[in-house]
């Protein structure tokens, strides 16, 4: 069976097809041929050996990937979420060294595999389940209320546009920077209010919100240099660990880390539903046979894409 893989760490470069051993379904388990993978930042980490310590474990090579799309072809026992052999479905893997999601056919949790949302592709399909999970993760976090003010740093990519389109759908109040090439994209996702991206994106929030807004998401990684944006006592949420070292102005801070939802099978099946509904908007940048998967890798690092690049298996 074939991967997308690694023997050693490094630059895009390294990726390349391995075969792996075929895989069943066991008891509680759903087996998916995979015909499209999604290639996400957390991938690079895997790959450039920033989790090298994790893997060391397991023998190479190590399989990257998080968001998968295809067909179910194999059903263990005891499965009761509905699913059958020929339904189009999405999953998001939760990888360890060598069992991610950039292969011809996974193993998972029942609970993991969601039905495609109609009338998507599966590279479509496959950009949704784990930024959707993790956007979904960070709302749920901060406990907003209709009404209340949501900023969002790093709207363009999956994890903020996901974001917006899910607090809009919750009656927040959006606002959210971006490049002039950015503007009309953020418009469409639903932003309330898009301010310039700049050095200070504090700055420019508090020319609409003085005393600041009740809750950031911070999917541009600013930190730090974000938390002047929150009002007093407000909420921040990071997707990669920040916390400051001491208390700030009763903001309280959270970690946004998607493991958490991983087999949250409602979860995910709602944002199939708001997908179908025509809510949630699903961005595929471009897609690359297994072969070229390291021009996906290094598109991504290069910055700039609107929308995932994808693996496909055909």
């Amino acid at each position: 069976m074939r991967a997308v893989g690694l023997m050693v760490h490094g630059g895009p470069e390294v990726l390349q097809v391995v075969d792996v051993p075929e895989v069943h379904a066991g008891p509680g388990q759903v087996r998916v041929r995979v015909h499209a993978a999604a290639v996400n930042p957390t991938d690079v980490v895997g790959r450039n050996g920033g989790r090298a310590k994790m893997q060391k474990k397991d023998p190479p090579p190590y399989v990257p990937g998080m968001d998968i799309a295809g067909f179910v072809d194999q059903i263990g026992e005891g499965v009761t979420t509905g699913v059958r052999v020929g339904d189009r479905v999405m999953a998001m893997v939760v990888p360890d060294a060598t069992h991610g999601g950039y292969r011809e056919q996974i193993v998972l949790d029942q609970r993991a595999v969601v039905a495609a949302p109609k009338d998507t592709s599966h590279a479509e399909a496959c950009t949704l389940p784990m930024n959707g999970l993790t956007a979904r993760l960070s709302l749920d976090l901060m406990g907003l209320e209709p009404g209340q003010t949501l900023a969002v740093t790093g709207g363009p990519g999956a994890y903020g546009g996901y974001v917006i389109q899910l607090a809009k759908t919750e009656g927040l109040t959006v606002i959210a920077d971006a490049a002039p090439k950015d503007e009309a994209l953020l418009r469409a996702l639903g932003a309330d209010i898009i301010v310039p991206r700049s050095d200070d994106f504090a700055a420019e929030v508090h020319k609409h919100f003085p005393e600041g807004v009740d809750g950031l998401a911070d999917g541009a990684l600013l930190n730090a240099a974000a938390i002047p944006a929150i009002r007093d006592g407000g909420v921040f949420t990071a997707i990669r660990g920040f916390s400051p070292e001491e208390a700030v102005r009763d903001i309280r801070f959270t970690q946004t880390w998607v493991r958490n939802y991983d087999c949250e099978y409602e979860k995910l099946d709602q944002l199939r539903q708001l997908a179908d509904a025509g809510k949630l908007t699903l961005r595929v940048a471009c897609t690359v046979a297994p072969e070229d998967a390291g021009k996906a890798h290094a598109a991504l690092e290069a910055g700039g894409s609107r929308g995932r690049w994808v693996i496909t298996f055909d």
